[in-house]
């Protein structure tokens, strides 16, 4: 009774000494505490916020939050069908997913080290003995309980559960952004194919244009009215034309075989996805516009890749104070007790208890220079983590700059694109009259219907470079990455813990 009544007293005592020692060590919590890194963002974009000329409004409010659904303004249903393929199969999302699962068995270890352990064993042994006299049959049936805990004397195993809650919380933002990513390359390849049927479209007009012409000067010719030369031109320009339109129709067939490798679907069902609305085909899709009227340091507060990147940065803070808590010395509890059931020849079993408790303490001594240089290592790391951070804003920066750059280029350059196109077809449309009548020459007819050509080309060129500003913006902006889905369960990823140079945190 007296002894159950003292093991009572000392499972008391340790629960104590976890309670009080479980938020840090229990005599110091050696390495620095994490401090929030200083963001180095602009104050203000150089660039002028966008304007649109086919738009008048701001659906986003001028909220980055609020990209969160940004796919779905679209209105687009192969364009969501192609992009949430993606997210099953793309490589990239797929190693994000089995890193946060590994980190997330860090945590758990790294939190049940500063537990104590509690392991069964139990077994049966016979054997037989002899003392001189008559030999005995002794049987014996052991079952223990066995216990270690590592006190946390300066705080190794609390940094080192830091360490771990950083490193999976870096993991998830890398997992929203790698989705980013794939989202955004996707829908760059499907605008492509979009840009390539409309590329195939202009041929098929041109050609067909250019057919009609050759018929009517090939009537004209047997007539009299045509010189044989002038049958030749057209019909080395219908040739070329045929040429480049079939080049252009194998270019969309890549496009499709690029489209099958993103996906993993199958190209009978991409065919399917991509002609299933006719009012799609041919049609680039229409992205939904946001302003980027915030100030740059709460846009770059969106983007995961930064979230990643200042959760490197604690992450290797904490590992400076592991590293420094291997230079102190080591406490270490052990128990255990074992009650045996035992008889010798038979005879009625009896109760044999067998128990033990101490603590084990460890000083390190020498050991030439290691865990001193284990320290400056972590150090360095920890300096090299900031670097990349403070890097990864200034590329963001960039990004976000570019994205604005391109698109108000765009909205000044397609207005002029659109007047260009209409005198190059009303140019077009006099010379063809003036042929057809007798007083124009072939030659200029063709040069004009070029000149039409390439600035059709070119308007859909930059038709095509407006949506992929948009999408790039999206991306630089921090895309969608905030939603509550995980992919193992619903988390709720903080903010990066920084402060904005130049403003209160």
């Amino acid at each position: 009774m007296m002894k159950t009544e003292n093991l009572k007293k000392l499972s008391l005592y340790l629960v104590s000494i976890c309670v009080s020692g479980c938020t840090g060590g229990l005599l110091a919590t050696v390495g620095p505490d994490y401090s929030r890194v200083i963001l180095n963002a602009p104050a203000h974009w150089t660039d002028s916020p966008v304007v649109d000329p086919l738009f008048t409004t701001s659906p986003h409010q001028g909220n980055p939050e609020n990209l969160k659904k940004w796919w779905q303004g679209f209105q687009d249903p192969a364009l969501n069908q192609l992009l949430s393929a993606a997210q099953e199969v793309n490589t990239s999302v797929m190693d994000a997913k089995a890193r946060i699962a590994q980190s997330r068995a860090n945590l758990v270890g790294a939190e049940g080290a500063l537990l104590p352990t509690l392991d069964f064993s139990g077994g049966g042994k016979r054997s037989s003995a002899s003392f001189g006299g008559s030999p005995f049959v002794w049987n014996q049936l052991p079952a223990g309980l066995q216990s270690s805990w590592e006190i946390d004397l300066f705080g190794g195993l609390t940094r080192q559960e830091e360490a771990s809650q950083s490193q999976l919380e870096s993991r998830h933002a890398a997992w929203h952004d790698a989705r980013v990513s794939v989202a955004a390359e996707v829908a760059n390849a499907y605008v492509d194919y979009r840009y390539c049927e409309m590329q195939v479209n202009t041929r098929q007009h041109d050609t067909a244009s250019k057919l009609e012409s050759a018929r009517l000067s090939e009537i004209a010719s047997q007539a009299g009215l045509k010189a044989a030369s002038d049958i030749e031109l057209l019909n080395a320009s219908v040739a070329e034309a045929k040429h480049l339109l079939v080049q252009q129709q194998s270019q969309c067939k890549k496009a499709i075989q690029g489209l099958v490798a993103m996906t993993g679907l199958t190209e009978e069902k991409v065919n399917l996805l991509l002609t299933q609305n006719p009012m799609q085909i041919a049609q680039l899709p229409t992205p939904p516009v946001f302003n980027i009227d915030a100030i740059p340091a709460n846009v770059l507060l969106q983007r995961p890749d930064i979230a990643s990147a200042e959760r490197d940065v604690a992450e290797a803070s904490a590992k400076i104070g592991v590293e420094q808590a291997k230079r102190f010395p080591k406490l270490s509890l052990s128990g255990n007790i074992t009650p045996t059931l035992q008889n010798i020849n038979g005879a009625a079993f009896f109760l044999a208890q067998t128990w033990s408790f101490g603590p084990t303490l460890s000083l390190p001594l020498f050991d030439g220079g290691k865990r001193a240089a284990d320290v400056e290592s972590a150090r360095v790391q920890y300096e090299a983590a900031e670097n990349k951070f403070q890097y990864k804003v200034r590329t963001a920066v960039k990004e976000v700059e570019e994205a604005l750059i391109r698109l108000n280029s765009v909205s000044q350059r397609l207005p002029e694109v659109k007047k260009s196109l209409n005198h190059f077809h009303h140019h077009f449309d006099a010379m063809q009259n003036l042929y057809q009548a007798g007083l124009g020459n072939l030659i200029d007819v063709e040069t004009s219907r070029r000149n039409v050509l390439s600035a059709e080309m070119t308007m859909k060129e930059l038709e095509k470079e407006r949506v992929s500003a948009w999408i790039a913006l999206y991306r630089s902006a921090g895309g969608s990455w905030s939603d509550d889905s995980s992919p193992s369960e619903k988390t709720e990823l903080p903010s990066p813990h920084v402060d904005v140079k130049g403003e209160k945190s």
